[in-house]
């Protein structure tokens, strides 16, 4: 049977041969991020009461221990309908601490990107643009899905957090990519996703700025940067950087600087 996938992105499901496990298969919201959970930790034991913070931040309900012990008892259930044995993948309890196992060779979604984005950002820096584009498609097209839509529990936040970082650094080597591919109109569209994600990380509305001012559309690159400057004034109380002044003044004095290079600082 081929390797299985495991998708925690999206809709959390289980692919495992010709079997698919869909989210409504597992055992409610709490058994849904418990599986998230101890699937992204997997590799490591975590102690019951750890779990039970993820699961109950604010306040684990009475008989907590019973609670917990049913819904482990679902999820192996729900291992056992995607087709594994138990000595296969299982829900390993010891000393009091509990450890997701799958088979050598399970794709999970979100380690697969965080794998991917260095792949890509190492195969930039070594010049190799095919195999840095390849690569960061896989981190976006994994992080650009939701993660457990619903669930405002702390680690599910967190972990949003973590996704959103990996999709800016995938959309960055994407457009480095751009550039170096002369294509700098694809790069654009990179880094105004990536303003929209991070709207405060003003180094995005210096490489916007280069871009649009080295396409010749001097107009567009000063509106960028008066979009940052209105955004830093009014949410932060705060001006542009120096550097993001100085472009704006190149811009103001040459015109038209070139976009050429800019990958080097996407990198």
């Amino acid at each position: 049977m081929a390797n299985a996938r495991i998708y925690l992105t999206g809709r959390v499901a289980i692919e495992h041969g010709e079997r698919l496990v869909a989210e409504g298969a597992f055992p409610g919201r709490q058994g849904r991020l418990a599986f998230a959970f101890l699937t992204a930790t997997s590799g490591r034991p975590v102690s019951r009461g750890e779990l039970m913070d993820v699961i109950w931040p604010d306040e684990p309900p009475p008989e907590a221990e019973s609670a917990l012990s049913a819904i482990l008892s679902k999820l192996r259930a729900v291992l056992k309908s995607a087709g594994w044995s138990s000595s296969a993948a299982s829900i390993e309890a010891r000393s009091g601490s509990l450890a997701m196992r799958f088979p050598s060779g399970t794709w999970i979604d979100i380690q697969a990107a965080a794998n991917a984005i260095d792949e890509a950002q190492g195969a930039l820096r070594s010049g190799r643009a095919a195999a840095a584009w390849g690569c960061a498609n896989v981190v976006v097209s994994i992080t650009r899905r939701p993660f457990l839509t619903g669930h405002e529990e702390p680690w599910a936040v967190g972990q949003r957090t973590l996704l959103r970082t990996l999709l800016r650094r995938g959309l960055e080597c994407l457009a480095a990519v751009s550039v170096s591919n002369d294509e700098p109109a694809l790069a654009v569209q990179y880094l105004t996703e990536v303003r929209a994600i991070e709207p405060f990380r003003e180094t995005t509305y210096q490489q916007l700025m280069r871009l649009h001012a080295g396409m010749g559309n001097r107009a567009e690159a000063l509106r960028v940067f008066d979009e940052c400057r209105r955004l830093l004034r009014d949410e932060l109380g705060a001006s542009p950087s120096p550097q993001t002044e100085a472009i704006f003044l190149a811009i103001l004095r040459d015109g038209t600087p070139s976009h050429r290079g800019i990958e080097t600082k996407l990198k």
